[in-house]
């Protein structure tokens, strides 16, 4: 569901980005005034969360691979606000460091995961909730929203897709940016999500609101002791089972680079060309490139990449956190 540079045009790419600056602004807003300090530090392991589970790809129909994103789960936990802030994070690191997403295209991934995914989990959640008032009803409530939410997620980053071609064409009428229209994006990412991806959320979603529960309830009712050497388990657990993301070999739908794109077979023909904006557009070289490190193995690149883009989220939140505790002093 990350969009790469050059998908989409500049123009798009711009008015998605404004879309988010004042989204944004509310997210630190909410946050700043309505999630204690001890709090904070949470969000951080949502973050680290999400971009963990973001790397387990697995294999879809038609040869791509496709990811669940956590945003519903540390919208339950957090609020739909610190979730927006908690994503965002995991996006920018996958994004400068890894380049995993795009950089201009920024703005569009964010709405799609941090901003939409976690507000239609989060209050589809609570609209349910609200009629099955039962320990089972939760996880009915929770696998649903999440399901939900994810699927509207990929429709909206479809649509993006999609008004590419219609919206922006060269002088011989030949699109620019991403070279599929809606009748083929929405579908084919869609369809994929609906069947396959959208429960792998669900499960994953119901599954890791149930282990914290179990271990650690202070996260989700305030008045409880956080404890968190469990919560860490799981996302040390993660990082070493993390490989099995390699397993899915295909590339995402809508991911190619420049080189593969012109070989894509779609509805049984090869696109046969490189769209111009595509040629000539924005490249941002990553330390790290699809969590790769040079001279060592995949798997281990693969482990490392884990490592360190969960020991950098930690870490700006622990900064965050910081300047929360100043706030707070003066």
């Amino acid at each position: 569901m990350h969009i790469p540079d050059n998908y989409l045009s500049p123009t798009t790419c711009a008015v998605m980005g404004a879309v988010m600056v004042p989204i944004w602004r509310i997210a630190v807003k909410k946050v700043n005034n309505e999630l204690t300090k001890k709090r904070i530090p949470l969000m951080g392991i949502g973050a680290a969360f999400s971009f963990m589970i973001m790397m387990f790809n697995i294999p879809l129909p038609g040869g791509t691979t496709g990811h669940a994103v956590g945003a519903t789960l540390v919208a339950l936990f957090l609020g739909p606000w610190a979730a927006c802030i908690s994503v965002t994070i995991a996006l920018l690191v996958q994004a400068v460091i890894f380049g995993d997403g795009g950089i201009l295209s920024f703005g569009a991934n964010c709405f799609n995961m941090a901003f939409i995914a976690p507000f239609v989990g989060y209050y589809t959640y609570s609209l349910i909730k609200e009629r099955i008032k039962t320990n089972k009803g939760t996880y009915v409530a929770i696998f649903i929203s999440s399901y939900l939410a994810l699927n509207v997620a990929a429709l909206f980053a479809s649509i993006e897709f999609g008004i590419q071609p219609i919206l922006f064409k060269d002088a011989l009428g030949m699109p620019l940016y991403s070279p599929y229209a809606l009748n083929i994006s929405i579908p084919a990412m869609v369809i994929p999500h609906l069947l396959v991806v959208g429960f792998l959320e669900g499960v994953i979603t119901a599954g890791v609101y149930a282990f914290v529960k179990q271990v650690s309830p202070g996260i989700i009712y305030e008045d409880l002791k956080v404890k968190m050497n469990p919560i860490y388990g799981l996302l040390i657990g993660m990082v070493c089972l993390s490989p099995l993301g390699l397993l899915a070999t295909g590339t995402a739908w809508g991911e190619w680079g420049p080189e593969e794109i012109n070989s894509v077979v779609t509805k049984g023909k090869f696109l046969g060309f490189i769209p111009k904006g595509m040629q000539k557009g924005f490249s941002f070289k990553t330390l790290m490139p699809d969590y790769s490190v040079s001279g060592i193995s995949e798997i281990m690149g693969y482990i490392l990449s884990a490592i360190g883009g969960v020991a950098i989220i930690i870490i700006i939140f622990k900064l965050i956190s910081g300047i929360k505790k100043r706030q707070l002093k003066h």
